[in-house]
């Protein structure tokens, strides 16, 4: 604990030392962070403020759309002030908290995924018993394990983080503070950190993204008894969800499950699962999505031509 009191502040070195590329990130995350904002509170007002919220799919999508929220926030904000202000220094109590916060949300949405996709599962291939199944109550139970896991995840990362001492340099060579980065610059042998990183992160990774591909290979097969019309709208809700997952886990695989190390390219797969993910998502559950733009009409529509109403009368 005393070597951690040497090092009261980070650097964090960002994705670009050239100017003209980071006044390029600049704009170029501004405008990403504000669509993600504005796509995810849109449909979070929308499936609140209608039925679609008492539908297990779209209850699940409501806590998505909150933890994109969450999850970009607890990143976004801190680099596009770096890449105008130029002051990359971040204090050693805010980045174990962004350790902490870049965790939880994000191991919390990854088990949402899961539950959204037993979700199609139960729909798919058990239709007769789903309002059964996927009664509220269990929803409730669903989405109480996942901020239960992404909880029981999230603070032995942060124990870890914690435990590393630190005494020089204070340069991290990311646009956030994560545990590999911070392995790369603890004064000490991290071999036995790294490998229990691997197993904590890795393996959360991995089980989940194995355990979300076999749900889909069962729903794919069940998919030949249906009809066209039903294969059809089950294939359109899934490729959804599908594409969702493949965003977030190819990058997440890539940088978690291996050997615990860095590389200059893993700053730029971060930005899938940190930014351009969580802001295709609002896009991905919309546009192919009946139900959901049906109820961003009501709710938006109806509410605008109500208030032209009132301001005339």
């Amino acid at each position: 604990m005393e070597n951690q009191r040497n090092i009261s502040e980070f650097i964090l070195l960002g994705l670009s030392y050239n100017k003209n590329i980071q006044r390029f990130c600049f704009a170029l995350f501004l405008f990403c962070y504000i669509s993600l904002l504005i796509g995810n509170f849109i449909i979070l007002v929308s499936i609140l403020s209608s039925s679609l919220f008492h539908q297990p799919m779209y209850y699940f999508l409501s806590h998505l759309a909150s933890l994109d929220i969450c999850y970009t926030t607890s990143v976004t904000p801190k680099l596009i002030g770096d890449l105008l202000l130029g002051t990359k220094s971040i204090s050693y109590g805010n980045c174990m908290l962004q350790v902490f916060t870049m965790h939880f949300f994000g191991s919390t949405e990854i088990f949402i995924l899961t539950a959204m996709a037993f979700d199609r599962y139960v729909a798919i291939c058990k239709p007769l018993h789903y309002m059964i199944i996927m009664n509220r109550t269990k929803c409730n139970i669903l989405v109480l394990a996942a901020w239960v896991g992404g909880a029981a995840h999230s603070f032995p990362q942060l124990f870890m983080a914690i435990m590393l001492p630190f005494c020089g340099p204070n340069e991290i060579d990311h646009y956030f503070c994560d545990i590999l980065p911070l392995l790369k610059v603890a004064c000490t042998d991290t071999h036995i950190t790294g490998i229990l990183v691997l197993v904590n992160s890795g393996l959360v990774v991995l089980a989940t993204f194995v355990l979300l591909f076999g749900s889909y290979v069962v729903i794919l097969f069940t998919l030949r008894n249906h009809s066209a019309e039903g294969r059809r709208k089950a294939l359109s809700t899934c490729a959804s969800h599908i594409t969702v997952v493949v965003l977030f886990f190819a990058p997440a695989i890539f940088i978690y499950l291996r050997p615990p190390t860095t590389y200059p390219e893993d700053k730029v797969f971060a930005l899938f699962y940190t930014i351009i993910a969580p802001m295709c998502n609002p896009l991905i559950y919309t546009l192919r999505n009946a139900e959901m733009k049906n109820a961003m009409r009501k709710v938006w529509c109806q509410g605008y031509l109500q208030r032209k109403h009132t301001v005339n009368s």
